[in-house]
């Protein structure tokens, strides 16, 4: 019996994504936390900017 196949499968792009990473994993709280204290920072330093 013949299996069903999707061109991105043949082109191995699913494999690329299913592919093991060896880098830290990172939570995606963490993520959205440091990037939301990040624009907080920036925000402030461009409010109390005395130039």
């Amino acid at each position: 019996m013949a299996t069903l196949s999707t061109p991105q499968q043949q082109a191995g792009i699913l494999s690329f994504y299913d592919a093991p990473e060896k880098g830290p994993m990172l939570n995606a709280k963490v993520v959205l936390f440091a990037v939301a204290l990040f624009t907080v920072i920036v925000i402030l330093l461009d409010h109390f900017a005395v130039l």
